[in-house]
């Protein structure tokens, strides 16, 4: 059941994100779950593997490329989701840093209940 309310509120951060940028667009609710679990199994698979193979360019960078691995997992998620369309690379950046913020506080609210 929490799985299930985590992915629900991921697809809704996904939907205030889409809302707020305008280079990315996301068909309705089911486009916004599908993308959820989408990005959910992208991050528990491929981002560990990108994050480890690029260890020393992110060390480099303090840390600042794993933004750009985000960016390009999203626009991998808007490659493979249908309804999912980013408009480029900079929208994917801005993707990745408003919906870490914005899942940041729905996860407030979730924690609260």
């Amino acid at each position: 059941m929490k799985t299930l309310i985590h992915f629900i509120v991921s697809a809704l951060a996904i939907l205030i994100t889409a809302y707020v940028l305008p280079g990315v667009y996301v068909d309705g609710l089911f486009a916004a779950l599908v993308l959820a679990v989408i990005l959910g199994v992208i991050n528990t698979f491929i981002r560990p593997v990108l994050v480890v193979l690029t260890l020393p360019l992110s060390i480099v960078t303090l840390g600042l490329f794993v933004l750009v691995i985000n960016a390009l997992l999203v626009m991998l998620a808007s490659y493979i989701v249908p309804g999912f369309t980013v408009a480029g690379f900079w929208y994917a950046f801005l993707f990745g840093i408003v919906l870490a913020i914005v899942s940041y506080v729905l996860q407030i609210f979730e924690r609260e209940n």
